[in-house]
């Protein structure tokens, strides 16, 4: 079966408005300065530990406990579906294509977003790290739900707009295509074997990658 391993954030819909608030109430929660939320793209995607690390945060473990104190009152549904997803999905599951979340952001929060905002009814499965941090890395995580779905990466493309999305499909031997609606930069998404400009475009690339 040909599956598509889709990314949540930057490439389903746009969380930045949820995201940056609740990064900067953790950065002003550890005594550290807060950043203007245009100036805070690239900490949408990667996992949080990595960006508070980045960030010279002195405990990055305590840093995402504030972060998820916001985000899961008020950020997780400040968030919106990119014009023309839900097309797009229905498009690539009536081709054929198994579609499944893949995700960096926590299961236990991505399944509520999918669910707000339609998502969930075209996926056959929802993939993300645990609370503790679980396969955190997305390249686990892949390489997890390809053993779980009896995946060949030979019939399989990783949908995403970040290098972990790139690298982790490279790693997993898997074909990927870079979004430019999203938060990668143009150095992220030449790592991807493929590109996609408009969404309304998406359903017609899968079709010719896989």
């Amino acid at each position: 079966m040909k599956t598509v391993f889709l990314d949540l954030d930057g490439t389903l819909t746009d969380p930045k408005e949820g995201i940056t608030a609740a990064v900067n109430y953790a950065l002003a929660q550890m005594g550290h300065a807060t950043m203007h939320p245009d100036e805070m793209g690239w900490v949408i995607g990667p996992p949080l530990v990595d960006t508070f690390t980045q960030m010279g945060v002195s405990d990055p473990l305590r840093a995402l406990d504030h972060y998820r104190d916001l985000y899961t009152r008020d950020g997780l549904f400040q968030n919106r579906l990119y014009d023309g997803i839900l097309p797009a999905l229905n498009q690539m599951r009536q081709a054929g294509n198994r579609l499944v979340l893949m995700t960096a952001k926590p299961h236990a929060y991505a399944r509520k977003i999918t669910a707000h905002f339609g998502i969930t009814p075209y996926m056959a499965a929802e993939y993300g790290p645990e609370l503790d941090g679980t396969r955190g890395n997305k390249w686990d995580l892949l390489a997890h739900a390809m053993a779980e779905l009896s995946c060949d990466p030979a019939q399989a493309v990783m949908v995403g707009d970040r290098a972990h999305d790139f690298k982790a499909a490279a790693l997993n031997n898997m074909a990927s295509v870079g979004v430019h609606w999203g938060y990668g930069n143009a150095d992220e998404l030449a790592q991807a074997t493929h590109q996609c400009a408009r969404v309304p475009e998406l359903p017609g690339l899968i079709e010719q990658v896989l």
